[in-house]
């Protein structure tokens, strides 16, 4: 997802002490890891045969790099010829067919250690880049021709992870990212999790059919079910229990299609030796149950973000864990999906009360619940092991007190438990519950829409003083992983962050930086390494421990009076006389005014932004054909002009405070004019174009009804959901927000247009700032182009080079432009 550039520095501290601990530490025999041995043991006799395995790495590299299908070898090997860890090999091979033609052989415990140790290679010794088709895709250039791949030593090359389990996605990314994916694309994003060397992805697509199967047998009829699931864009809070029926119904042809998919997902996964993560019952249930079972124990839950607790959307209903209800729902899902899909890997997800409140404050009724949740798994799968993430505790910390917590997690049997620290990068569970009281633990980069990532570490001594404690931290740790919301962004954050689930050394991140931009350009260019450079120091340098960074005024309009926008604290500009002419600089110091509007985040120098962009625009002479390229200098146009709009936007306001009509009229006009600029910027690469994502959504779609539903699911998604009346807008907007081009010319730049209507109104009446008024037009606004249906583009158009030149020269020349 586009958005402003990096998460916080938590993320990589963490992570990088993490790879400066002793091999000893790192390895996999820590405490956790002897809990879950067992499952391990059982993984490993039901995993696909090796011939399977090695068929799938080698499909991931014939579409991968076709040419080279013949340039490596792969083999399975036991865990003992990788020192009792997962582990790959890399090797010089001669050819079969010619001694001095050498080939590599890569071996591995598991496909996805064979398609990483690939990947390594190619990456480190050949300078090859991979990454999403919409982020620039693979730079494979660098990569010599068969039969002149380079030489690693003679003894060759051992990689053993230093944890046994790389976890990947977010109970949200199957409604953010992958909701309208089809097999094509699911085929892509498995081999890039096996490349990345990711072995334990959730699996949450198709469920809704085998629930449907389910309540079948509970005489819930499919009708019933209308009311229950979301729609195809919000399955994952109707999943969560924070909504129902918002979006719906799902057609049939939906719930068949999508069980069809996983199917195939999870035979995928199951080749390459992944173990993939099936959901399981919380206690969810639909409002029929009421009906048909009237002495069981059900409760509403509490209003999940809805316009006045509307009870069409809100106010979902959960079983109580202490209903003998409960567990044989629990059995009867983790049997059905077992039944339908041939096999499980014996791990499940299951997250209660995620973002909503439980109905009662105590550990002894947190503890039956966690005890019935296992009992449903159990009795479906006597091997069953639950993985719990834990950003439910945090969203509820009145409730989750620590000894909450504790009896949550001392009520399933040791070594049946694996809690995702899902938050761990800015708001860390494991300190204060004494490492989840010895429960084996997952630490998570939850990663909320950055364009980047944080790559740098103020003090680098910092770290080396923590090293000590980290002994401790890890005893029950099993696992690092990304648990991203959306994805299709941050090429350089992924690149890293899968990196360090094979690095057990420290990680020099400024030359990590200087060797990533070679591969991902396929050449070194000065220029363009002074430009990392630049961007390694500030915009990768955030220290602060704030996590949401896309609030651009852009993409996140404040819904609030303007004479409530507080300004920064100290606020450097131009002043201008009536002919807009500069005649003077001052510093603006205010008091910060609450609002409902939150503040752009900026935590670096915008004119060294500015400066990194000049020297990407140099690089292109060298660089413009490109696509990994022209992504990342899209981005970074888009960054910098993002960051003059807040500007000129907080411009536009005091002005208006002025009571300076003129001065509001020609900003005003530049903000528009800026923000049509920028969705012809956003055209040049379709890694920021709003079409795909529509036409993605009417490619799954049986009948014209279905698009119509589709489409507006998917638009919806993107600017305000869930509900909102004709004057007071929903309170979840602007979360999913996009820069993408399309959207900013036809509602984000209209929507701002509406808001300087009645500034400009306000100053000419002199009868105030009519928020009502605004809101309504907005609302409007909203719902009108949600209903639309007019095409967008679906492969880019224009330039980029050329548009971020031209761009830069317009707005951005002068050093004083923030």
């Amino acid at each position: 997802m586009a958005s402003p550039f990096p998460a916080n520095s938590s993320i990589i501290f963490f992570i990088i002490t993490f790879s400066f601990c002793t091999f000893s530490v790192t390895r996999s025999s820590t405490v956790g890891v002897g809990y879950i041995s067992r499952l391990f043991e059982i993984q490993d006799r039901e995993r696909a045969p090796p011939a399977v395995q090695i068929s799938a790495a080698g499909g991931a590299l014939d579409r991968l790099i076709p040419s080279h299908s013949s340039s490596f070898e792969f083999r399975i090997v036991s865990k003992e010829r990788c020192g009792g860890e997962s582990c790959f090999i890399v090797h010089n091979s001669p050819s079969l067919n010619d001694k001095s033609d050498l080939f590599s052989r890569i071996s591995g415990v598991t496909g996805v250690e064979l398609s990483a140790g690939m990947h390594w290679y190619i990456k480190h010794w050949c300078g090859a880049h991979v990454s999403w088709d919409k982020t620039g895709g693979v730079q494979l250039s660098s990569v010599p021709k068969p039969g002149s791949l380079p030489r690693v030593q003679d003894s060759g090359i051992l990689i053993q992870r230093p944890m046994p389990w790389h976890y990947y996605q977010n109970a949200v990314t199957s409604s953010y990212t992958f909701a309208w994916w089809d097999w094509e694309r699911w085929e892509k994003e498995i081999d890039w999790m096996a490349l990345q060397g990711i072995n334990l992805p959730l699996a949450f697509t198709g469920q809704e059919a085998i629930w449907q199967k389910v309540f079948q047998n509970f005489n819930i009829s499919s009708s019933d079910l209308n009311d229950f699931f979301g729609g195809p864009a919000f399955l994952a809070w109707a999943r969560m229990g924070n909504l129902h029926g918002w979006g719906g119904p799902l057609p049939q042809t939906w719930l068949d299609q999508q069980l069809t998919l996983q199917k195939k997902i999870l035979a995928r996964m199951f080749e390459f030796g992944m173990t993939p993560v099936l959901p399981a019952f919380s206690g969810n249930v639909p409002a029929a149950l009421k009906t048909i079972f009237p002495s069981a124990s059900i409760t509403r839950l509490a209003n999940w973000f809805t316009v006045g607790g509307d009870s069409r959307w809100c106010c979902t209903f959960l079983l109580d864990a202490t209903d003998p209800l409960f567990v044989e729902i629990g059995k009867a899902f983790v049997q059905e999906q077992s039944r339908e899909y041939g096999r499980t890997s014996h791990i499940y997800n299951c997250d209660t009360f995620d973002e909503n409140t439980p109905p009662v404050d105590d550990p002894d009724y947190i503890s039956s619940l966690g005890a019935a949740i296992y009992r449903g798994m159990q009795s479906g799968d006597e091997n069953a092991v639950w993985l719990m993430q834990v950003n439910l505790f945090p969203s509820c910390e009145a409730w989750f007190r620590i000894d909450a917590l504790k009896a949550l997690l001392h009520s399933v049997p040791f070594g049946r438990l694996v809690v995702l620290d899902l938050f761990a990068e800015v708001k860390p569970l494991w300190p204060t519950s004494d490492q989840f009281y010895g429960i084996p633990y997952i630490w998570q980069v939850i990663i909320r829409f950055p364009s980047f990532l944080l790559l740098y570490v103020k003090d680098q001594r910092a770290i080396q003083s923590t090293i000590n404690s980290l002994v401790s931290w890890m005893l029950s740790m099993v696992g690092v992983g990304m648990s991203m919301e959306g994805i299709e962004q941050s090429p350089v954050a992924y690149d890293l962050m899968a990196e360090m689930a094979f690095q057990h050394d420290a990680v020099d991140v400024k030359m990590w930086i200087d060797t990533y931009s070679s591969r991902r350009y396929g050449r070194y260019v000065s220029s363009m390494q002074d430009a990392w450079s630049i961007l390694y120091h500030t915009v990768y340098n955030c220290t602060d421990g704030t996590y949401d960074k896309n609030r651009d005024v852009i993409v996140a309009f404040p819904d609030i009076d303007p004479t409530l926008i507080s300004f920064p604290k100290v606020f450097t500009r131009q002043r201008y006389d009536g002919n807009i002419k500069p005649i003077s600089r001052r510093a603006f110091v205010e008091e910060t005014v609450d609002s409902s509007y939150d503040q752009p985040h900026l935590w670096y120098s915008t004119s060294e932004a500015v400066r990194a962009l000049e020297l990407f625009i140099k690089s292109g002479d060298e660089l413009s054909g490109s696509d990994t390229y022209r992504y990342d200098l899209v981005d970074l146009t888009r960054q910098a002009l993002a960051k003059y709009a807040n500007e000129l936007f907080l411009m536009i306001i005091e002005a208006y405070r002025l009571g300076d009509v003129r001065g509001v009229a020609h900003q005003s006009q530049k903000f528009i004019e800026l923000v049509e600029d920028m969705d012809t910027l956003l055209a040049c690469h379709e890694g920021f174009l709003l079409g795909p994502w529509l036409a993605s959504a009417k490619q799954l779609a049986q009948n014209e009804e279905q698009k119509k539903q589709y489409e507006w699911n998917a638009r919806t998604k993107i600017t305000m959901w869930f509900d909102n009346t004709e004057e007071e807008a929903s309170l979840l907007r602007d979360y999913g927000n996009k820069y993408w081009s399309g959207l900013l010319k036809d509602y984000y730049g209209p929507r701002a247009a509406i808001y300087f209507k009645y500034l400009m109104e306000s100053l000419e009446k002199g009868d105030g700032f009519h928020l009502k008024d605004w809101r309504r037009e907005w609302v409007k606004l909203t719902n009108d182009w949600q209903s639309s249906r007019n095409l967008y583009l679906v492969e880019s158009i224009g330039d980029a080079l050329n548009a971020s030149k031209w761009l830069h020269g317009k707005y951005l020349p002068d050093p004083d432009t923030y």
